[in-house]
């Protein structure tokens, strides 16, 4: 037994479920993907934010090139999928491995397993086939009563863009919605008028009332070369030429009310995935919105889901449910065994954005989940007969 198989069997603490979990992958048609443990940093900083750099392992070469120890396993398999001759194809790919992130006393190398698949055009089918599997990998580890949480990214995202929102507001709130902050209270600070404030750079949001980003950014690239500066207190020519186009928009005036009371009543859709489709199809007529398309995927994907099989009646999905990562563009879940609240078994979800940002030149769509072994070995009750695939 090589090292690498030793440590991931002691970590399960069971052969048998590691043995039972990769079987079921294989045997979905998900090859092994094993990349490697040292990553360039640039990707997860660009990804995930600079505030992922306090829980990462960072080096670097003789070039000076930032590496880290591979926080999570996702943007590696997609960065080993895009160097090779499948990129651009159907590919569907499995791990389970050591991934290695500052957890606060909690253990900082630990495995992660998952799948990811990439270049289905078939969307709601692929969406679906995530979930199943994802059903199945809690099943290797004799988790069989689990609480399904579903939401799309992809919605909210419909909605925002059809009340014709400030690209300003439009960009906040997708922000505040892919990160989990405090959404209810962003919006009602954005309806509060803020015209009466003074500034100190009232003639610099004067000069950018009613611009967009492109015009924005032209002019603070130009006073910032006048000033000979390329950064004010760590932040880039991109976020002050952000912050002053959103505090240009915000003195211009407040949210409109009808587009709050429209984001709330959508926000507050929750429930059996069915009820919410009907829901959702009754806000977009009583407001006039064009969203159909966004509804018509997750309708498909309902029926996709019960076409495996899963009990879409036991399943919750709210509107409001996101995991908190930017990359996510649509279908998002998490397993959590009944009364954990906080810490999910298996999450999920589609990010088709993620491979052009890793500079594929075509987009490609996406969707994956990732194993958190570590939580199913601590919950799990006995190692699943078989491992069988459905």
């Amino acid at each position: 037994m090589n090292d690498e198989l030793r440590k991931r069997r002691i970590a399960t603490g069971s052969a048998a479920w590691a043995d039972a979990l990769l079987l079921s992958f294989a045997q979905a048609g998900y090859s092994r993907a094993e990349p490697a443990i040292l990553q360039p940093a640039e990707p997860f900083l660009d990804l995930s934010g600079e505030d992922i750099r306090k829980s990462l392992y960072l080096t670097a070469d003789a070039s000076g090139e930032e590496l880290c120890l591979r926080p999570d396993l996702t943007i590696p398999v997609a960065r080993d999928y895009l160097a090779s001759a499948k990129a651009g194809q159907p590919a569907g790919f499995s791990y389970l491995g050591p991934v290695f992130r500052y957890r606060g006393g909690r253990p900082n190398e630990f495995l992660q397993g998952g799948i990811e698949s990439f270049g289905r055009q078939d969307r709601a089918a692929a969406d679906a086939e995530m979930l199943a599997l994802a059903l199945q990998a809690t099943s290797a580890f004799g988790l069989t009563d689990v609480e399904i949480r579903t939401g799309d990214v992809a919605l909210f995202i419909a909605l925002v863009d059809a009340l014709n929102l400030y690209p300003v507001w439009r960009r906040r709130l997708i922000k505040d919605f892919n990160r989990k902050v405090s959404l209810e209270q962003d919006l009602e600070r954005l309806t509060l008028a803020t015209g009466s404030s003074r500034n100190e750079y009232e003639g610099v949001l004067a000069a950018l009332a009613g611009s967009d980003r492109k015009a924005a950014l032209a002019l603070v690239t130009d006073l910032m070369s006048i000033a000979g500066t390329t950064n004010v207190g760590g932040r880039t020519v991109d976020e002050i030429a952000d912050r002053f186009l959103e505090q240009s928009t915000l003195k211009g005036g407040a949210l409109p009310r009808d587009a709050l009371k429209t984001i709330k009543r959508f926000l507050a859709i929750a429930g059996a995935p069915d009820d919410a489709v009907a829901q959702l199809r009754a806000l977009a007529d009583d407001a006039k919105l064009n969203i159909t398309a966004a509804i018509d995927q997750l309708e498909s994907r309902v029926g996709f889901m019960a076409a495996r099989g899963i009990d879409t009646r036991a399943t919750r999905f709210s509107t409001s449910f996101g995991r908190g990562l930017d990359y996510y563009t649509g279908f998002e879940f998490e397993l959590h065994s009944k009364g954990n609240g906080v810490e999910p078994l298996v999450a999920g979800g589609r990010y088709d954005g993620l491979m052009t940002q890793l500079g594929s030149a075509t987009p490609i769509p996406a969707v994956g989940f990732s194993v958190w072994a570590e939580t199913l070995t601590r919950l799990g009750h006995k190692p699943a007969a078989g491992g069988s695939a459905s």
